[in-house]
């Protein structure tokens, strides 16, 4: 009869056995955080941050910043109160343009061909920066919350006026003036439902700028402090859970 003899692992396995599950929990968590964050931005803001021609001066402005300051809030109270680590909402934010460009890459522009500067993804990642330096600067949570919320709705359009500014050069069309963006609307017909085919501030050049973009992000700023409070509950909420403070 051959006797048995179970595996012996030496100590240099089990440490490389455990570091590569670390990354493999740390990979999956990230997917599916990045998942979530994907799917609560899309269904709250997305129709406004798909399209070019929806990107406009008013709710694309207010809307995108006060939707996408919600996750951030949250994972910056679990990453800076356990951890001390101070870049919890650029990963959070990160992780959400991971999962938008894969989208807009994929399915807007490899299965249905819109074009991506139709369809690019808009960058909240100087905010996301803001929050991350003044938590880190003064270890307050009321003070990101009103200073870094503040700045996260203000420097939302300026962040994105790159890629914005040549899609709002003014053109005449068949009579009317319009924006480059406007024109691509009309050419790539999206779904026939009523709000898919309107189109934002069409024929009066009020999409070029002007006096209404500061005021629509001050709102943006102040809603996004309230915003941050609340998801800044959420995420002290589920990290003083049982679970998490018994293991």
């Amino acid at each position: 009869m051959s006797s048995y003899s179970p595996a012996v692992f030496t100590k240099a396995e089990i440490v490389q056995a455990s570091r590569t599950a670390d990354w493999l929990i740390l990979t999956l968590t990230f997917l599916v955080f990045t998942g979530g964050f994907h799917v609560h931005a899309m269904l709250t803001m997305g129709d406004w941050d798909f399209w070019s021609d929806w990107k406009d001066r008013r709710l694309w402005v207010t809307v995108t910043p006060i939707m996408c300051i919600t996750f951030p809030a949250a994972v910056q109270y679990y990453l800076w109160g356990k951890l001390r680590l101070p870049f919890g909402a650029t990963i959070t934010i990160l992780g959400l343009l991971f999962g938008e460009w894969v989208n807009r890459y994929f399915n807007f522009w490899g299965w249905t061909y819109f074009p991506i500067n139709f369809v690019w993804a808009a960058t909240m990642v100087p905010g996301a920066i803001i929050l991350d330096v003044i938590l880190l600067w003064s270890k307050s949570y009321i003070v990101t919350a009103v200073v870094g919320g503040l700045g996260f709705g203000l420097i939302f359009y300026p962040g994105n006026w790159v890629m914005l500014a040549p899609l709002h050069q003014p053109v005449e069309y068949h009579g009317m003036a319009m924006t480059l963006a406007d024109i691509q609307g009309y050419h790539y017909v999206r779904t026939g439902t009523p709000e898919y085919i309107r189109f934002v501030e069409k024929g009066s050049l009020r999409t070029f700028g002007k006096d209404v973009v500061p005021v629509s992000a001050f709102f943006s700023g102040f809603i996004c402090v309230l915003i941050y409070f609340i998801w800044h509950f959420f995420g002290r909420w589920f990290c003083t859970t049982k679970y998490l403070t018994e293991y």
